[in-house]
């Protein structure tokens, strides 16, 4: 293990450790904030009550980035070769950012119900937005003496995309989908506090009105989770695509 993982490892034991002793010096009410153990007890033992709402929560999050994808790779292209286009849309994808989420969440609900639609498209607002500018920006930072080469040989548009530009963007690109897998999340959760009947997002709502913050501890844990294993797999699969880096 590197020694990067052992520092953020024993930060993350310290973190625990402070906040086990303040629980106890403090005497701080469980339905305040529950200790360590006791969120690390409950996230085990209702494993059983937490899967299925993870589960709901996760399909929300890959068909959000599945989503996001099939929009952002084909804009970020069109951007790139009609440079019109990225004048045109650039107000558009800075004011989809610029507009808060919570704003967003109740109109989505009600345009597009309780259902799995609603999130899915709250989670793709959030993601497509890194992984369209990353890939633009590694599209436009391609080397010109590059292109002028490519340009010389004859090569056409399509050529020049599959051979020069998009190997080269692919390194912008895993940067933005990592940033947007690891915020992914929090567009599915918004959409769940808003309006669900399941879901992680949903099932800590029910909890934090029933006082049961150990329960809404334990929601945040599996959500990270899922955050850090997303996050890892995308990491693992740039090391495959990338074999150059």
């Amino acid at each position: 293990m590197k020694r990067s993982n052992w520092i953020s490892l024993a930060l993350v034991a310290v973190v625990i450790v402070l906040w086990e002793l303040a629980c106890r010096w403090f005497t701080i009410p469980d339905f305040i904030l529950p200790p360590p153990i006791e969120v690390a007890k409950v996230t085990i033992l209702k494993a059983p009550l937490l899967l299925p709402h993870a589960g709901v929560t996760a399909l929300e999050i890959i068909a959000g980035i599945v989503l996001s994808l099939l929009i952002a790779l084909p804009l970020a292209t069109v951007m790139f070769a009609v440079p019109s286009v990225e004048r045109a849309l650039s107000p558009f994808l800075v004011a989809s950012q610029a507009v808060p989420v919570f704003a967003l969440a109740p109109l989505l609900v009600i345009w597009l119900g309780y259902g799995l639609a609603s999130k899915v498209l709250m989670a793709a607002i959030i993601i497509f937005f890194p992984i369209t500018v990353s890939l633009l920006e590694g599209y436009k930072n391609c080397d010109r003496e590059y292109a002028v080469f490519f340009d010389l040989m004859g090569a056409g548009f399509r050529q020049k995309m599959r051979l020069l530009y998009w190997p080269w963007a692919l390194p912008y690109f895993f940067s933005g989908l990592k940033v947007g897998v690891t915020v992914a999340t929090i567009g599915a959760v918004i959409g769940e506090w808003v309006g669900a009947q399941k879901g992680l997002g949903y099932l800590m709502i029910q909890a934090n009105a029933r006082l049961q913050v150990s329960l809404v501890f334990a929601a945040i844990v599996w959500l990270s989770a899922m955050g850090l294993a997303l996050w890892a797999f995308v990491g693992l699969l740039e090391k495959k695509v990338i074999t150059w880096k």
